[in-house]
């Protein structure tokens, strides 16, 4: 036993010494490179003046850097790209965000979690099979790395990078390039899969006009008529079905910038593809906290595959009769607990 704990300190020393020497040559790298920006602009273009603006003006001043294709050495549009990107996207990207957050606290602290209204029966229906959850969890966990580094790409450089400095920085900003780049690939193959997948339990219907005029519920009196997917489920199926493909074909283009795609192409890709991200990510908080701390028991149904007959009758009344004589027996044990189990009054925080 102390033979393994040793060893299991001793690999993690390593580990940690491996950590470290790896962000010292790769700070060490970027710092070489940022040693001298005025001699590496030197030696990239000549001084910027008038002569050289006339120039690009007039097309006379490119360089070839690819088959085929001419580039102005000096670009007006990347500048027209720039001022978007500060002027436009970047507020964009705060406001949307940082109001959804703050929106979803205000809701919780005001309304609280939606608790269910009737005791739980126990009886449990499978409304998801272990492949669909892998699928969930597997582009889910994707699509918070690929939120969060996108951020990083984002604001970063105004907030890790005067706390951190130069060196801890340049490692981070690699390092969140590298996980950005590999693995969006990876989560738009997997979210076409999921996409054809749940198709058939998304197809909208005159139900979700419904759901949506009284709010999901909160507008109005009893419950809400839902099949398998509600109202808001669909709406968010859609628009990883719609904005979300958009955002796969534009990181691919900046992925992959060997197909004869010229800068222009590039500079709108990029556009494109934040603002679509970015509109995702903040939709996807109020998914995360319906999905969560904002519903009793809809986390139970993507962990375990099974639901209570209780949430189910409840939140998808349609889907309930459809399925209600393959409601498995409950446990008994789990039964006397959950039926003496104190409730918290509907509406309040817990």
């Amino acid at each position: 036993m102390h033979i393994h704990n040793a060893c299991l300190a001793l690999g993690r020393r390593l580990t940690l010494l491996l950590l470290l020497v790896t962000s010292m040559l790769l700070a060490g790298q970027a710092l070489a490179q940022s040693a001298d920006p005025e001699g590496e602009l030197a030696t990239a273009v000549p001084p910027i003046d008038a002569e050289i603006w006339r120039q690009v003006k007039s097309g006379d001043n490119f360089i070839d850097t690819r088959f085929d294709s001419t580039y102005n050495l000096v670009n007006p549009s990347g500048e027209t790209w720039r001022q978007i990107r500060n002027r436009w996207i970047s507020p964009f990207g705060l406001i949307t965000v940082g109001g959804m957050a703050a929106l979803i606290l205000v809701f919780y602290l005001i309304v609280g979690r939606k608790d269910l209204e009737e005791p739980r029966t126990g009886r449990k229906l499978l409304r998801w099979s272990t492949l669909e959850r892998s699928l969930h969890w597997t582009v889910a966990t994707l699509f918070v790395i690929l939120a969060l580094t996108g951020l990083n790409l984002l604001y970063g450089k105004y907030v890790f990078n005067p706390l951190l400095g130069d060196g801890i920085w340049a490692a981070m900003m690699s390092g969140t390039k590298l996980l950005h780049n590999y693995l969006g690939p990876v989560f738009g193959a997997l979210l076409i899969v999921i996409l054809a997948k749940f198709l058939k339990r998304n197809i909208p219907n005159k139900t979700d006009w419904e759901w949506f005029k009284k709010g999901g519920g909160m507008v109005g009196k009893g419950h809400v008529d839902a099949h398998f997917a509600n109202g808001g489920e669909k709406a968010w199926f859609w628009l990883l079905a719609t904005a979300g493909v958009l955002v796969i074909a534009s990181g691919l283009v900046m992925d992959f910038p060997n197909y004869g795609q010229g800068r222009d192409t590039m500079q709108w890709a990029n556009v494109i593809h934040s603002l679509g991200a970015l509109a995702l990510t903040a939709v996807s908080l109020g998914h995360i906290y319906i999905g969560t701390i904002g519903t009793e028991g809809a986390l139970e149904g993507m962990t375990t595959g099974y639901v209570d007959e209780t949430w189910a009758k409840e939140h998808h009344n349609l889907w309930y009769e459809e399925v209600k004589d393959q409601a498995e027996a409950p446990d008994p044990a789990a039964s006397d607990s959950q039926r003496g189990q104190p409730r918290q009054p509907p509406g309040k925080p817990t």
